[in-house]
């Protein structure tokens, strides 16, 4: 393990609005799935992996999530005023990280098999690398979009899809945030520092040892709730 990261961000300000009815009154991240707010299911994996410092990023109903996670040593970035998608979102909760790649997690997924975080700690390279995404062949996500979004070369670098069989992202990653600073806008994707480290030759994808379930609409807590009790 080369130089892991200690500092995750932790994705839960969407507005959940594929959710419908469920979201009206609580935030997507409090919604549960197998008896636990899928927040706990990301949380359990953030503990299992060591992480010293945890920053979690609120929107839509702040104040439920503040109020779940105030037993825990978790600092909150404040997107109230604004939601600033994950580029803009990771940049706001720099000052809680700190310095250096950080590792991001989405909130809103459930996961079995290896322990995401520790996977990719194990396989992460400074020295090649500004960012390391975990992947997932599309026939084995246990979500219904069939989206491709990254091929891997034979080297492990990621490229775009464009619409060829390959691999989704599954929301966990580790990044280098220098790149941030240079991106004018307030509110972006991630993706756009991903398509700068991918032209340098400095992004690479890992395959997820497990599987992984999008929780974004009604029909992924069906998806999750199956696959966490065939997985036991």
């Amino acid at each position: 393990m080369r130089q892991s990261p200690q500092a995750l961000m932790l994705f839960a300000a969407g507005f959940g609005t594929r959710m419908g009815a469920l979201t009206a009154d609580r935030p997507k991240p409090l919604i549960p799935v197998a008896g636990r707010p899928l927040i706990d299911h990301a949380l359990d994996l953030v503990q299992a992996a060591g992480v010293l410092r945890v920053v979690v990023n609120v929107h839509y109903r702040p104040d439920q999530i503040v109020r779940h996670l105030r037993a825990r040593d978790i600092a909150i970035s404040d997107e109230t005023a604004r939601i600033l998608d994950t580029g803009g979102g990771l940049r706001k909760a720099l000052p809680l990280l700190g310095e250096g790649p950080v590792l991001t997690l989405n909130a809103d997924a459930v996961w079995t098999g290896a322990n995401p975080l520790t996977q990719l700690a194990a396989a992460w390279d400074p020295a090649r690398m500004d960012a390391l995404l975990l992947l997932l062949p599309v026939a084995q996500a246990a979500q219904p979009s069939g989206r491709s979004d990254f091929v891997l070369d034979a080297d492990g670098r990621i490229g775009r899809a464009g619409g060829r069989a390959g691999l989704v992202y599954l929301g966990a990653q580790i990044v280098a945030t220098g790149g941030l600073a240079a991106i004018p806008d307030e509110v972006f994707s991630l993706n756009r520092l991903w398509d700068g480290m991918i032209a340098q030759g400095r992004a690479y994808g890992l395959v997820h040892r497990g599987g992984w379930c999008d929780v974004g609409h009604p029909g992924g807590i069906v998806l999750a709730e199956a696959m966490l009790a065939a997985d036991g």
